[in-house]
């Protein structure tokens, strides 16, 4: 693979870096994360695991915009994103794929592409397109081909590169292995979750797939019943008998 490092580099930003503090987010009035607090430093891959249910994927949507806030902070650097609408999150330098409807199945890859370019001028577009390319080849050869028609982790891939069109600060992944087989899922995460760092983009990941996903984080946190109950290094969680016994035992792997 052949990648520009400058430019596939985000735009320098005083919010390179998330934090969260004391979130609370949910429907309504009913908070379904509560005093939720966590960071992701500039070039970290950042993951968070937990039991279904406990509230990973709310905390995503709150995060980048998507349920209500109803206490605490978002911070991206120095800026107070709290409750952004998630096009001014995108405008803020946050990219977000969710776990599903996370491409136009009737476009073809290079038309979803350029759906995730929608803030670029049309110079802009071309150019972006080429560096994606660059970071998944693999999209360049079925450019003309329906998304409808890509197996799961090339879906998958396309929702990665969609989101790099716009060179976010931060990429957020709501479980990209969801519904894959092992074999691909292992791939979502070695290869193409690591490229994405390797444009410069941060990355905060929900991830169901405990054993396999701590193997490409710098810091992982662990939700539980809405709240973080444990956070680490994956070498200082792996040492944890309490979460090796919850999460690498059998049933997150």
């Amino acid at each position: 693979m052949s990648v520009d490092p400058v430019a596939l580099r985000p735009p320098t930003r005083a919010g390179a870096s998330l934090a969260a503090e004391k979130l609370s987010a949910g429907y309504g009035q009913s908070p379904i994360i509560r005093d939720v607090s966590l960071h992701v430093d500039p070039g970290e891959i950042v993951s968070v695991v937990g039991p279904n249910g406990s509230g990973k994927s709310t905390l995503l949507k709150g995060l980048v915009g998507l349920i209500d806030v109803l206490g605490g902070t978002v911070h991206l650097g120095e800026r107070d994103v709290t409750g952004l609408a998630p096009e001014e999150m995108a405008r803020a330098g946050v990219g977000y794929v969710p776990q599903v409807d996370d491409v136009f199945p009737p476009l073809t890859v290079n038309e979803n592409l350029e759906m995730g370019g929608y803030l670029l001028s049309r110079s802009e577009v071309a150019v972006h397109l080429a560096q994606v390319y660059e970071v998944f080849p693999q999209l360049a050869t079925m450019r003309t081909r329906r998304a409808g028609k890509l197996s799961g982790g090339e879906r998958k891939m396309l929702a990665m590169g969609r989101v790099l069109m716009l060179r976010p600060s931060l990429v957020v992944l709501d479980e990209p292995t969801a519904n894959l087989a092992p074999i691909v899922a292992d791939a979502v995460l070695s290869e193409h979750v690591r490229r994405l760092a390797e444009t410069g983009s941060s990355v905060l990941i929900v991830e169901q797939r405990a054993r396999a996903v701590l193997d490409i984080s710098d810091r992982t946190y662990v939700l539980a019943g809405g709240q973080v109950q444990m956070e680490g290094t994956p070498a200082e969680l792996s040492g944890n008998p309490a979460f090796v016994a919850s999460f690498l035992g059998a049933k997150l792997d």
